[in-house]
């Protein structure tokens, strides 16, 4: 207590921070005897940021290097350091500081105690470890000044930047909380961060979500709980209640020149709270999504097309689609979240990409997981491409399975949507097999939530590239169907990334366009119209809920009445200043199947590009809408080989192979970028080309399947 009692009085660093002084009053009793422990590499300010945080909240200060190893070794840190080699150091560093105890302390760590794994397990034990992340760069010229030139660890020939690399992953390791530090922050700011950092982790309760169709403020519906219900009980889409969080220039700036996993952490630790996933869970979730199983190392790169366009290749995942970026991760998170003695079967109804992408995502999960969890997807027998169906006929194993209806990509939808609102069948399903069901569709937020990092990783790497600095601004034109992509750019902006247009191009169904033009959603004597882009071929978008929701401030009464609305009259139509808002947020336009493959023989000829016919439709519309003023991003969504009788036509190709492997393998020959997809390919060459299940276009048939698919499966219950 003597030592406790002298720390007190520890002369601090103030100053003028703006934490609410409410909850610094209250901050140590919610922290009760647990300590602040303040990790980081050497430089990064934590002895002075510790007095800052520990003045502020009235709490004891512990220095490790000034109050535990020089009073246990009696001699400086320096001389022992040179005393016993940096090998040795550790052991006896690590040692000392199993040996210490302390409670409702803040513990500035020394930069090499994360190397020692036996230490940091038993400090861990004793608080909160708060990791203040530093650019490398500020942390060099800090050392520089303080004539530092090697830490612990640092051999001969090994640079100070290196060492600093190479110890980052001890720091990752042990987390609880990030403070990402802006470049050039000062130790004040950075002491700010680390109060809302904790002030953030104590307010787990106000990170909640709201339906798009509620009108109460009021919600305890959690992370956790989103990601396994899917869809809000009222029928409405889930939302994070206080919006995203805004991230400031400096922090962006530190995201340039990380990897495209780094930076999906980053974002993805704003966005989810720590005591929904801990920090080291999900960096293991988002280094397993985003390995080796993409073709490219960048996972979603972005390339000059020509002048001033730009495309981002979103199909290196291990389906060729866009939708890998979400279905990589999303299943972990899922199985992460799901309570414990209940079976989950994912309903899925897709218009080609998302079936076999959650197929292959649910795959990849292991472990009790597998047996707990089932994956029935739903398509239009007539409105997918051979080789989308052959993705999906060739996960056949295990709990997971693909059955095609005679009818369009919304009847699939719908009918998913109804079955979650019958009481009777979940409660039958519940009682009777002890099944719960969800879904992995976008209307899941784990399916949109990781799409906004690819929005904000193609701005940061037209940064990094030098083709913009930070804070000029970027158009985005996205092939639009569901509006998930696009309502995931309209997130990526909402944090900060500066896109000034939005533009969602339709194909000839164009009923996104229809409704940002002239604000009347009409589905009456509309059919849906087959197209060379049948992913994006869904007449009844499911997230412009949640545009609406955005644009009209929350107004979950407006939103509610409007779909309702459309369920039942099949077609509304917003208020004129709603309509306003709404054309402030996005523009739109849409494309012929003629201009289409027009596009794709067009930028052939003139760049040796091959785009699919998704990606066509997007340079169509941001040919037309698009002023030049700033570099445009094309979200290519998927590999030009999935449709590869299309581009074939496009390419007046004649002559077209019947076997899908030898149509890719044509199309290789033809065209050099992008280049053959591996994993396509290899999928494909696997696959048989076996009957498979065809519904007819009736929900009894479909909830049939559902019944059928539970009692086959591993979720029986025995």
């Amino acid at each position: 207590m003597g030592l406790l009692n002298a720390l007190r009085a520890v002369r601090c660093y103030l100053s003028p921070l703006s934490t609410s002084k409410s909850w610094l009053s209250t901050q140590a009793s919610l922290l009760g005897d647990r300590n602040i422990l303040l990790m980081g590499a050497p430089g990064a300010g934590k002895t002075t940021v510790g007095r800052i945080v520990a003045h502020r909240l009235g709490l004891p200060v512990i220095d490790v290097d000034d109050d535990v190893l020089e009073k246990s070794w009696k001699m400086p840190v320096a001389a022992k350091l040179a005393a016993v080699g940096g090998e040795r150091f550790l052991e006896e560093e690590g040692d000392a500081l199993c040996n210490f105890s302390a409670s409702g302390c803040v513990v500035s760590l020394t930069g090499s105690n994360p190397l020692h794994t036996a230490a940091m397990k038993h400090i861990k034990e004793s608080g909160l470890v708060i990791y203040l992340d530093v650019d490398s760069e500020d942390i060099v010229h800090r050392l520089t000044r303080m004539k530092v030139n090697r830490i612990v660890g640092q051999e001969t020939g090994t640079s100070m930047r290196d060492i600093l690399h190479y110890r980052k992953q001890f720091y990752e390791r042990w987390l609880d909380l990030r403070v990402l530090c802006g470049t050039g922050d000062t130790v004040e700011e950075v002491a700010e961060k680390v109060l809302k950092a904790m002030e953030r982790y104590q307010n787990h309760a106000s990170e909640t979500f709201v339906s798009t169709r509620s009108d109460s403020v009021e919600s305890k519906t959690l992370f956790s709980d989103v990601v396994v219900e899917g869809l809000a009980t009222d029928g409405g889409l889930y939302v994070p209640k206080n919006g995203f969080p805004n991230i400031d220039a400096r922090e962006w700036l530190r995201l340039v020149h990380m990897s495209y996993p780094e930076r999906a952490l980053i974002l993805l630790e704003k966005c989810i709270h720590p005591l929904d996933v801990p920090a080291s869970d999900l960096r293991t979730m988002i280094f397993k999504a985003y390995g080796s199983n993409f073709s490219s190392e960048a996972v979603a790169p972005v390339k000059h097309l020509i002048h001033n366009q730009y495309i981002q290749e979103l199909f290196h995942g291990p389906t060729a689609s866009f939708k890998d970026l979400a279905l990589q991760l999303m299943p972990q998170l899922f199985a992460y979240c799901l309570p414990q003695m209940c079976n989950y079967l994912i309903l899925v109804a897709t218009s080609g990409d998302t079936g076999s992408a959650v197929l292959s995502g649910f795959s990849r999960l292991s472990g009790s997981d597998t047996h707990r969890t089932g994956v029935l997807v739903f398509f239009p027998e007539e409105g997918v491409s051979e080789i989308q169906k052959l993705q999906m006929m060739s996960f056949r194993e295990g709990n997971a399975r693909a059955v095609s209806v005679l009818s369009d990509f919304d009847f699939c939808q719908r009918s998913i949507k109804r079955m979650f609102g019958e009481g009777g069948l979940t409660g039958h399903l519940a009682v009777e097999y002890s099944t719960v069901l969800s879904t992995a569709n976008s209307i899941n937020w784990a399916r949109l939530l990781p799409q906004v990092v690819y929005h904000s990783s193609a701005y940061l790497d037209l940064c990094r590239d030098g083709v913009i600095k930070f804070g000029e601004p970027i158009d985005v034109c996205i092939p639009s169907g569901n509006f998930g992509n696009a309502m995931s750019a309209v997130y990526a902006k909402q944090m900060g990334i500066p896109i000034r247009r939005i533009i969602c191009a339709s194909n000839h169904n164009r009923i996104i366009t229809d409704f940002i033009t002239t604000g009347e959603y009409d589905l009456r004597s509309r059919p849906l119209a087959l197209s060379h882009s049948p992913a994006i071929d869904i007449l009844k978008s499911s997230n412009l809920e949640r545009f609406i929701f955005h644009v009209s401030d929350g107004d979950g009464h407006l939103v509610k009445e409007l779909f309702t609305r459309l369920d039942r009259q099949q077609h509304f139509q917003v208020p004129e200043p709603l309509l306003g808002r709404i054309q402030q947020e996005v523009l739109a336009g849409w494309c012929s199947e003629e201009d289409c493959l027009a596009a794709i023989q067009s930028v052939h000829t003139h760049t040796g590009y091959l785009m699919d016919t998704h990606t066509a439709v997007a340079k169509v519309v941001a040919d037309r809408l698009q002023d030049a003023s700033c570099p445009m991003v094309l979200c290519s969504t998927a590999h030009h080989g999935k449709f590869a009788p299309a581009v074939f036509k496009a390419l007046q190709i004649q002559n077209i192979p019947e076997d899908p492997v030898e149509q890719l393998k044509k199309l290789g020959s033809t065209a050099s970028r992008p280049g053959i997809h591996r994993d396509m390919m290899k999928c494909l060459e696997g696959s048989s080309r076996k009957e498979h299940t065809v519904c007819q276009a009736e929900y009894g048939a479909l909830v049939e399947e559902v019944d059928n698919m539970i009692q086959s499966s591993f979720l029986k219950v025995m």
